[in-house]
């Protein structure tokens, strides 16, 4: 199977904002982010969207989505719309257990993350088309990507997945090869 991952557009929010599952509106133009991506995908494929409007205005331009929850960022719980300076202290127990703190009323990286291999798992069980492309966010991406290329958790920051991007996987039985990382946003190759 060809994965196509594409993170959302840039979102419009203030800099230093916290913000997971929280609705934001795009500063970007999805039908342009589109078009500018289009030629990096195949011309067949199965379109899977997170529900949140930066991610789904985005692939809404692309195709006919199949929004699935389980796509959507991690939610942080009573920090979301807060300003990461205004979190203080609280920020360090993050810090300390990166993978499995959660913010009050929040969900753990784990957590979203068992969330998104339960997609993929369903997809898998499915008889997977041969392309697939999911438009959802940094966080899911990052699991993903980082589950399927057997790189450790405590390392999925480090696929830092550009919002109006794509990446392609090629997904094997016997495992998974990096085609390509960030293309098709302004200024690639």
């Amino acid at each position: 199977m060809e994965l196509y991952l594409i993170r959302h557009p840039r979102p419009r929010v203030a800099p230093g904002t916290c913000y997971g599952q929280l609705d934001l509106p795009l500063a970007e133009d999805p039908v342009q982010v589109a078009e500018r991506l289009r030629p990096q995908l195949p011309a067949n494929y199965v379109l899977y969207a997170s529900p949140l409007q930066r991610a789904r205005l985005l692939a809404e331009a692309l195709g006919v989505p199949r929004v699935d929850a389980r796509l959507m960022e991690i939610h942080f719980g009573a920090w979301e719309g807060q300003r990461y300076d205004d979190l203080g202290s609280a920020l360090d127990a993050w810090v300390e257990a990166p993978l499995d703190f959660a913010a009050p009323g929040g969900e753990s990286p784990r957590q979203m993350a068992a969330r998104v291999q339960d997609w993929w798992d369903e997809l898998c069980a499915s008889s997977p088309p041969p392309a697939v492309v999911v438009v959802a966010h940094g966080g899911p991406l990052r699991s993903l990507a980082g589950s399927l290329l057997h790189v450790p958790p405590e390392h999925w920051l480090g696929l830092d997945f550009a919002c109006a991007e794509v990446s392609r996987l090629d997904v094997h039985e016997w495992g998974c090869v990096l085609r390509y990382f960030n293309r098709g946003g302004q200024g690639s190759a």
